[in-house]
């Protein structure tokens, strides 16, 4: 009998897909973005409310390693996290980017935003107090985020993971930023 790791599963439907690998990765990471948005917007309504006129703003992610953006949307009635192609860069109220380990660990808290923005860390454009009540209502959330994040994803913790992590191992040894 023949076994598979998530990884290998991932890795056969990319390399045998009829679209582009950046496009079949967005498949697959989309449900699973869509698992996190919901799930923050059932355990953490506080979120919503700390962002006041800005719950309906669009923020634009971009973690530079990764092949793709995502899209964030926190309307506490339809919240969305949406992956994109970088080719397909949206309007947005504000733009956030930087690397991948600094942006989780602004969401965590264990990173300060401000210095990662004076160090050219981190890149903020578009409407700057939107970005700051994001902040802000990520920080007043109890615990780590990305801990919640990840319980949430349930059976699917462990193949994203590894597969996010693959991404990022195998893109920084072709030594790409």
């Amino acid at each position: 009998m023949q076994t598979f790791s998530p990884l290998s599963v991932h890795r056969q439907f990319i390399l045998r897909s009829p679209v582009s690998p950046s496009r079949a990765l967005i498949m697959l990471v989309q449900p699973v973005l869509g698992r996190i948005v919901r799930n923050m917007a059932r355990e953490m309504p506080d979120i919503f409310a700390r962002l006041g006129p800005h719950r309906h703003s669009s923020f634009l992610i971009d973690a530079r390693e990764l092949p793709f953006l995502v899209l964030l949307r926190p309307d506490p009635e339809k919240p969305r996290l949406i992956a994109m192609s970088r080719r397909a860069e949206p309007l947005c109220d504000a733009r956030i980017a930087g690397r991948f380990s600094n942006l989780l660990g602004l969401i965590d808290g264990g990173r300060d935003g401000d210095a990662m923005f004076f160090s050219r860390d981190l890149d903020i454009s578009g409407n700057l107090e939107a970005v700051v009540c994001l902040r802000n209502a990520l920080d007043d959330v109890e615990g780590s985020v990305a801990d919640r994040v990840a319980t949430s994803l349930g059976p699917a913790r462990r193949p994203a993971w590894t597969l996010l992590l693959h991404h990022l191992t195998r893109r920084d040894k072709d030594g790409c930023q």
